[in-house]
C-alpha cells in the first residue's frame, strides 16, 4: 500500500488552515501515526464520498426488515390524503 501512495499520480494543492485545524490535524495525525497528507487525503475521501454508496449498502442491508410489523399505506390511502390536503 504505501508503494502505491508513494508512487500514484497526484496534484499538489496548496491550502491554507486556521490554527485550530492545523492543531486538530496534527493530533489526528500523531494519534493515527499518519502523515499530514495522508490524513488529509483521508478526510477528503471521506468528505467526497469515495465510499459512501457501498456504507449506504450497508446500512440497508442492515436495517432491513428490523420493524416486521411495518406497513405501507395503499396507494389508495396516498391518493386520499392528497385530495383532502388539496395537492
Amino acid at each position: 500500500m504505501l508503494y502505491g501512495v508513494l508512487y500514484m499520480p497526484a496534484l499538489r494543492t496548496q491550502i491554507y488552515l486556521s490554527s485550530d485545524q492545523r492543531r486538530k490535524l496534527d493530533a489526528r495525525r500523531r494519534r493515527e501515526r499518519k502523515t499530514l497528507a495522508a490524513v488529509i487525503r483521508d478526510a477528503i475521501d471521506a468528505y467526497v464520498g469515495t465510499d459512501r454508496t457501498r456504507d449506504v449498502e450497508k446500512v440497508l442491508d442492515e436495517t432491513f426488515g428490523v420493524n416486521p410489523h411495518f406497513t405501507v399505506p395503499s396507494r389508495d390511502e396516498w391518493e386520499e390524503r392528497a385530495r383532502r390536503l388539496g395537492i
